[in-house]
């Protein structure tokens, strides 16, 4: 053989892009893969109606919902409505706030969106998008989990883990989230986007990480074109697992039943 032509021949060719409808159906196949994995998955703030899913969601910015779970039920039992929240001393609740941080910017808010409850929609959370992102504090994130969530009203949570996850995942290449939810909304049917949204936030607190993530315990690692960024050791991987799959208590102190993790402590150790 002729040395130019035994190059030739040694020549690897590159992958060819991946078409829309194959990243398309590679995205759908991992959701469902996701779905035996987590058919737990659920949202991992404690509420008991929309008011309290709306507050600890407001409250979440910036802190873990294991952080929320264990200072809401001090400030639900003193402000249990809108109406008494809106009446709130301010110093008073920033007091009962502050482990989340930014208390005093979150006590805005939450005297500010309870105050618009009691004065505009008659002390109830609204259940329309538009209606939720007039209020103090609420964005489109915080709007589909209280929608998505106190009302089955099918909504995308496009926090942190939720874009960390979907562009390495190469389901989109946007960094602003309302461009992403615009671009995994074309790629899933309505009913998927709230089952959806706790999937990949479950799969990106336990697996995925940020700066770590453990690619050698993936369940869907067969699924993923970012493979090998983090740890591949099968071993070393498992040592890196949260929560339940690591065998620790989640971020609620009150699971919903068929969790098969233990309750967060109370308090913060």
């Amino acid at each position: 053989m002729k040395p130019k032509k035994a190059a030739k021949e040694a020549q690897v060719k590159p992958a060819a892009p991946e078409s829309r409808l194959a990243m398309v159906r590679r995205a759908r196949r991992t959701n469902r893969e996701l779905a035996e994995v987590y058919p737990y998955a659920h949202p991992e703030l404690d509420f008991r109606n929309p008011f309290e899913l709306l507050v600890a969601t407001v409250l979440s910015a910036q802190t873990t919902d294991l952080r929320v779970n264990q200072t809401t039920p001090a400030l639900f039992a003193k402000y249990p409505t809108p109406e008494d929240m809106a009446a709130a001393v301010p110093e008073e609740m920033e007091e009962l706030v502050r482990p989340t941080g930014f208390f005093r910017a979150k006590t805005r808010s939450l005297i500010g969106l309870s105050t618009a409850l009691r004065d505009h929609f008659g002390g109830e959370v609204p259940g329309r998008l538009d209606d939720l992102v007039t209020l103090p504090g609420v964005g489109r994130k915080t709007a589909n989990v209280v929608l998505g969530n106190a009302f089955g009203v099918p909504g995308l949570t496009v926090d942190t883990h939720f874009g960390r996850l979907v562009r390495r995942w190469r389901w989109t290449e946007q960094e602003d989230p309302e461009k992403v939810e615009a671009e995994i909304a074309e790629i899933f049917p309505r009913s998927e986007w709230t089952m959806l949204s706790h999937r990949v936030i479950f799969h990106g607190r336990r697996v995925c990480h940020s700066r770590k993530p453990a690619c050698g315990a993936c369940p869907i690692a067969h699924l993923c074109p970012s493979y090998g960024e983090g740890e591949t050791d099968p071993e070393k991987a498992r040592k890196l697992l949260k929560y339940e799959m690591g065998g620790y208590p989640g971020q609620r102190l009150n699971p919903p039943a068929g969790y098969p993790g233990t309750p967060a402590p109370a308090r913060a150790e």
